[in-house]
């Protein structure tokens, strides 16, 4: 009984550094797990999915709250709020977790952590909402169905007022169902290493299931795994944790034997990495980040797969740098953003965002813009990327950028497979969406610095 009680305190440690400390989830578990690795694997297991589970659906676990309790869910201690939003979750989507002990333990918990005059209050919405449950009554989703997907999927209705507006009803409804569905862990294998069928062979008989990815042949999905730093294959630099859309970032600026590329925002470092591959041993990437942190993960990354061709430095992408001017024959500009369109990974994502956050995130994306586009040399390219999906940070940018500076866009499509191809990827770009390609919702468009006598570039709506 102690360990279980110790691992929900765990997870409600996790969910408090993430809701109220405004960290960054996918950081705060890899940590805790790495912190301990020593426990069961079930029960590794039962951390990750608490905490998980909980963002994923918190909009959806304070709507039931609030219909048992009478005090409102924001005016609840930041403790007690979490701790219910993680014994809703339990009683509504674990069945192997008994109610009784869930009502149980979360009492324990409040009392252990100082709230003894508030364990009847935990204790009678838990008992309620497990008698309960199955009356709740949701929005409906033909007289409210934006506040439907928003309770059913626990999205901002603000959000999906945007996204209805510009994908449609039947679109948006995908994107939000699919950040819900299971999903592998992607690898790209490094075929200078190991082929194909080595690496796969190696997998599997660890026990892990392999799936290839139909985008790209060195692309794999992997699950029935516990975690990827122990697995043989990572920690020999056979293969690299990267989506199949960022992987895409690296076949869309197609490096030549000998280019020198500037990626301007790298970390974690996977599409540096990348270029440094397809370089062959030729060329060379700098791969630059603001944070000196996330540099040392790069350094670290680079020190384990015996990289020879690129380097981790610390630099402020919206500073200028002037030794950098038209240096490069490929500058990677993979920008700060929203992060919407991988929700399905860092749910926490979808409450951090705000209207007024993501205006001040475009205006540093222009920035960044602004100042990098100078090291391209006549005739390079510049990749513009994001993992977000709004044309306010995508497509409007574009806009922007082509009516400012000198460049024009180029197809896309020698670099995708027939099942990415569309009307843009013809004119330069293209917006993956989940829920619609098997990928994370990812925007790429391929530009290139005219040289003397070129024509500018054109806009033109999807």
């Amino acid at each position: 009984m102690a360990s279980t009680v110790n691992i929900r305190e765990i997870a409600l440690g996790i969910l408090q550094e993430i809701t109220e400390e405004e960290a960054y989830s996918h950081i705060v578990l890899r940590e805790v797990l790495e912190k301990y690795q020593y426990l069961d694997k079930r029960d590794r297991a039962f951390i990750s999915r608490v905490v998980e589970g909980t963002l994923e659906h918190m909009i959806q676990l304070d709507y039931i709250i609030e219909q048992f309790s009478n005090v409102p869910v924001y005016n609840m201690k930041p403790l007690i709020r979490n701790l219910l939003r993680m014994s809703v979750y339990q009683l509504k989507y674990m069945d192997s977790v008994p109610d009784s002990a869930v009502c149980n333990e979360a009492v324990r918990l409040a009392q252990r952590r100082g709230f003894y005059n508030l364990k009847g209050f935990v204790n009678g919405v838990l008992r309620n909402t497990a008698r309960r449950l199955s009356q709740v009554r949701y929005p409906d989703p033909e007289r409210e169905p934006l506040y439907y997907l928003s309770v059913k999927y626990s999205f901002p209705v603000w959000m999906l007022t945007k996204w209805v507006a510009q994908f449609g009803y039947e679109a948006t409804a995908n994107i939000c169902r699919d950040s819900h569905m299971e999903r592998g862990t992607v690898v790209r294998c490094n075929f200078q290493k190991a082929s194909k069928e080595e690496i796969i062979a190696e997998l599997r008989q660890e026990g892990i299931t392999v799936r290839e990815h139909p985008y790209l042949d060195y692309a794999l999905v992997l699950s029935d795994y516990n975690y990827i730093r122990a697995v043989s294959a990572f920690k020999k630099g056979w293969i690299q944790v990267q989506d199949i859309s960022s992987m895409l970032v690296a076949e869309v600026a197609a490096p030549n034997w000998g280019d020198y590329c500037i990626d301007v925002c790298a970390a974690p470092g996977g599409k540096s990495m990348h270029i440094s591959e397809k370089l062959m041993g030729s060329g060379f990437v700098e791969a630059r980040d603001v944070s000196e942190h996330k540099v040392a993960r790069m350094q670290e990354m680079i020190e384990r797969t015996d990289a020879i061709n690129i380097s981790a430095s610390v630099q402020d992408a919206t500073i200028l740098d002037p030794k950098s001017r038209q240096k490069a024959d490929i500058v990677l500009a993979d920008v700060p953003c929203s992060g919407l369109g991988v929700i399905g990974k860092k749910q926490d994502i979808k409450y951090k965002m705000s209207e007024k956050r993501q205006q001040d995130i475009i205006r540093l994306q222009r920035k960044i813009l602004s100042v990098v586009q100078e090291y391209v040399k006549p005739g390079g390219v510049l990749i513009f990327s994001t993992c977000t999906i709004g044309a306010d940070e995508n497509q409007y940018n574009l806009k922007w950028f082509l009516e400012n500076f000198p460049f024009r866009l180029e197809s896309i499509d020698p670099y995708l497979c027939d099942a990415l191809k569309s009307k843009t990827t013809a004119g330069g770009y293209i917006q993956l969406l989940p829920g619609i390609h098997d990928a994370d919702g990812f925007f790429i468009a391929r530009l290139r610095r005219l040289e003397d006598g070129d024509e500018g570039g054109v806009w033109q709506d999807e």
